[in-house]
């Protein structure tokens, strides 16, 4: 057998962090197995569902390498699919018009609470052969009234619900509209999904999607239902908790590997292990070890982690992921390779491809000022010598490397008499325009001859007008 899972976003919000997480684990699950992964958007609610929503799911997925081997399919584009289950329902007995109104099966309800009962729909309509004037009905699956669903649920084990507490769902409107819980279990019996991994708050669900399975002749699937992720006060991940949509995150200077590493990690673990590829998470990961309970979010592990992944990282695969940040600043970079060796040069540095951007547009364009405190303590009239140094011993190296900037430096200040650190600063700030920098030879490398000897001129005009 083939495992085929699936990722089912409904495009109603933004794809958050626990849709993402679900997609993961589906995703994994399915890599693990060399099976087949689906993305299904699940926009059947027209009036809630939205092209930026969907857009972000398909941007999201692409973003954190969520690539799907099936889709994306729409199931705003199967209703005639739908349509033609709900007739085979209908001609088979197993679905059934209702006609009762709004008016009634609220008065239904508020009997039934009065009497202290469980709200349910009563099968008034079950038997009812007449159509009936003036209204138009909504078609009820006719569930079965005796025995019980078992669902062997992956995470949760056996579960039970007994027929008699699961009313006749509605899977069409009286506009004709079919409904989530219906289309669901058509994509899942025409997509041939072998796995449902989703959020824990659909188990509910599940009976009645296994008895219209079964009503079609279709083996139900495996179930795992996925424990929601609580915020670090305990309630329901929401809004004020942090990022709304998962792109968020990328605007945040996270990798999506870090990002991924981290949720893998709320509720499933291996060992004490932390860190992990994304080749290691596959080789690893199995939805049967996932925790049964609610996993908290923690934004200080999340950065601590995405600081470990970039030190980790490749310069070049870094390079992809910064230079989005350094556009978002004003910074087009068209030399990929000396962008490779800004991200190397500052991969110890950051904890955020922001972070890095921010402190990294000075080896892209000159800065327009020096920062003031930096300025008062470094370029002063006393180290406009140390400035012309530099710039004589800077201007007659051969060959523009690291080792030979750091042999020039170390040599001006021997020739001065003085620390090394009181030749770098001045450099560092007439430079970068900051007195932080990456280390002042790999500094002075990437930024090149011509840009470095052009800003110590610069600084020495600064320091000759004070």
């Amino acid at each position: 057998m083939t495992i085929r899972t699936r990722f089912a976003p409904s495009p109603t919000g933004m794809l958050h962090i626990g849709g993402v997480r679900t997609a993961l684990f589906s995703w994994l699950y399915a890599r693990r197995a060399h099976g087949v992964f689906i993305l299904r958007v699940e926009d059947t609610d027209r009036e809630r569902s939205t092209e930026e929503a969907t857009q972000v799911i398909l941007d999201g997925m692409r973003w954190l390498g969520l690539d799907a081997d099936e889709g994306p399919f729409y199931q705003s584009r199967r209703m005639d699919r739908y349509r033609e289950v709900i007739t085979q329902f209908l001609q088979a007995g197993h679905a059934y018009r209702c006609y009762c109104t709004k008016e009634e099966l609220e008065a239904m309800r508020a009997e039934q609470l009065a009497a202290k009962q469980k709200p349910r729909y009563d099968g008034t309509c079950r038997h009812r052969n007449e159509p009936r004037a003036g209204v138009d009905p909504v078609i009820r699956f006719r569930n079965p009234s005796e025995g019980a669903v078992i669902v062997e649920d992956a995470i949760h084990g056996r579960v039970a619900f007994a027929n008699s507490e699961l009313d006749d769902l509605i899977i069409a409107r009286s506009d004709g509209s079919p409904t989530y819980n219906f289309c669901v279990v058509v994509d899942d019996m025409d997509m041939r999904v072998t796995h449902v991994i989703r959020g824990d708050d659909h188990l509910n669900n599940t009976p009645r999607q296994i008895n219209m399975l079964k009503a079609l002749g279709a083996p139900p699937p495996m179930y795992a239902h996925v424990p929601m992720i609580l915020g670090a006060d305990g309630a329901k991940l929401s809004k004020r908790h942090g990022a709304v949509s998962v792109l968020q995150y990328r605007e945040e200077g996270y990798l999506p590997e870090a990002l991924l590493n981290y949720l893998v990690r709320l509720g499933w673990s291996h060992g004490d292990q932390e860190i992990f590829s994304m080749q290691e998470m596959i080789d690893l990961f199995d939805i049967e070890d996932v925790n049964k309970s609610a996993s908290a979010f923690n934004p200080d592990k999340l950065l601590w982690l995405n600081q470990q992944h970039i030190m980790r990282s490749t310069p070049e695969h870094l390079a992809v992921h910064l230079k989005p940040q350094l556009a978002a600043l004003g910074v087009t970079v068209s030399d990929d390779a000396k962008l490779a060796a800004v991200a190397g040069a500052q991969q110890e540095r950051a904890k955020t491809l922001k972070e890095m951007a921010q402190n990294s547009v000075f080896f892209f364009r000159e800065p327009q000022g020096y920062d003031e405190k930096a300025a008062k303590k470094n370029l002063t009239p006393d180290s406009g010598a140390t400035l012309e140094a530099l710039h004589a011993k800077l201007s007659g190296i051969t060959e523009w490397t690291a080792a030979a900037a750091h042999e020039a430096v170390n040599e001006v200040a021997s020739q001065l008499g003085v620390g090394m650190g009181k030749v770098a600063q001045p450099l560092r700030v007439a430079v970068s325009g900051t007195s932080v920098s990456p280390p002042i030879d790999v500094t002075l490398e990437v930024l090149g001859r011509e840009a470095v000897l052009s800003r110590i001129e610069r600084a020495l005009e600064y320091v000759r007008a004070l």
